[in-house]
């Protein structure tokens, strides 16, 4: 059994807001798999699925992304699974947009909603892939929210929606092939 989280804001306001990018892919590989999400019996949106036999579930924690780790860490327990077949999404607007940087583990690198998950989880030892968002020149500190929480221009959507057969086949990678291959095939740019 696998957990696929996509972390992002709830509500129209932050939809299509770069932070969001973790529920954008997750309604995509919903809509790829043909399942339709759901309110869950906890602060968050789910489906279930399988990929060759394997049983998944998608998450959207509701929770806002700083809180996002107490959704995660409930609907864990709730299924019982375990660390390492979870795989969290996450936006990183310190890589180019194109990017993917698929680990097992690690710090937070900056990012609330993983570091709401390392603390629930009391452990930094789960897969995440990190969504490069970011331009190809480094934003100032103090432009970091406003860049996050800017929603994409047109540009940015048309590489976005060449991108996404490459996000869903990086998920179903981590699915079937587990998370090292999927590292060695995935990780670089994709533009």
């Amino acid at each position: 059994m696998k957990l696929i989280v996509g972390l992002g804001n709830p509500g129209s306001k932050y939809e299509l807001t770069r932070h969001n990018i973790g529920f954008i892919v997750i309604d995509f590989f919903a809509e790829y798999l043909n399942l339709r999400l759901k309110e869950g019996k906890g602060d968050w949106i789910e489906t279930k699925g399988s990929i060759e036999d394997e049983e998944i579930f998608l998450l959207k924690p509701m929770t806002y992304m700083n809180n996002s780790g107490i959704a995660v860490k409930e609907f864990m327990d709730r299924n019982e699974i375990e660390n390492k077949d979870v795989l969290i999404i996450v936006d990183d607007f310190q890589i180019p947009l194109g990017t993917i940087r698929v680990r097992k583990e690690g710090s937070d690198g900056g990012h609330n909603g993983l570091s709401s998950i390392i603390y629930n989880l009391i452990s930094d030892e789960f897969p995440r892939m990190r969504i490069g968002i970011g331009k190809n020149e480094p934003l100032k500190k103090d432009d970091f929210i406003d860049f996050v929480l800017g929603i994409f221009d047109k540009e940015e959507i048309e590489k976005i929606k060449k991108l996404m057969p490459v996000y869903i086949d990086c998920i179903n990678s981590f699915v079937t092939d587990g998370v090292t291959k999927t590292m060695n095939t995935y990780n670089k740019g994709h533009l």
